[in-house]
């Protein structure tokens, strides 16, 4: 049974959730998501990535990161890059592993268990690494779609896997709920939000046009 001396992070990989909660028909509750982490024992961090798209004029997901800068997150952006493929195809490339995995690495010392919501099959390698530090792994996605949204070795590194919908009814949105939004006049603003806006997989740019790998 969880105690508040087992000592817990967060690692979201933003575009990866988004697509995956998409995929299930919800949207995430992050305030609900928070809550039920902190219920399991003591959550010393709660992270969450995302790249940038740099000199959008809009972009709907910036509400949401910024509620989440100011509401327990913290947030780890960098801006994504453009290129042309091989088809003439115009991409936008914004990985994040390499973030995620030097923080999860920093932090393994100091927790007993990491929460990883992502599927992605890149991450198996740093699972077994933080694995091999003493930490519980616990992995976030879903085998209820066709195809699952989970790589199979990234399933069978974690310690635990967890459908994402069966947390549907803990930390899903209730769809008659607006949006969180961020405060109207914050008392700062966040650098980063200063000067770029951001985009995750699904929205625009085309998710087909978004490659994070």
């Amino acid at each position: 049974m969880p105690t508040t001396t087992h000592k817990i992070a967060l690692f979201i990989d933003g575009a990866n959730l988004y697509a995956t909660a998409k995929t299930l028909g919800f949207d995430i509750d992050y305030k609900k998501l928070l809550k039920e982490f902190q219920g399991r024992g003591t959550l010393l961090r709660a992270f969450y990535y995302t790249a940038i798209i740099e000199d959008q004029e809009y972009s709907s997901i910036r509400p949401l990161i910024d509620w989440l800068d100011y509401n327990g997150y913290t947030v780890v952006t960098k801006a994504t890059k453009e290129f042309i493929d091989q088809t003439g195809r115009r991409k936008i490339k914004g990985n994040m592993d390499i973030e995620l995995a030097v923080d999860a690495m920093e932090l393994a010392e100091h927790v007993d268990e990491i929460v990883l919501f992502s599927g992605d099959g890149d991450f198996r390698s740093l699972v077994e690494a933080v694995q091999r530090r003493g930490v519980r792994v616990t992995v976030i996605s879903t085998i209820s779609t066709q195809p699952p949204m989970i790589a199979d070795e990234l399933r069978r590194q974690a310690d635990v896997f967890a459908d994402l919908v069966t947390l549907q009814s803990r930390i899903g949105r209730d769809p008659s709920e607006r949006p969180e939004r961020a405060p109207r006049e914050p008392r700062h603003t966040p650098q980063f939000l200063q000067r770029s806006t951001v985009t995750p997989r699904g929205t625009s740019p085309d998710e087909d046009d978004f490659d994070d790998r």
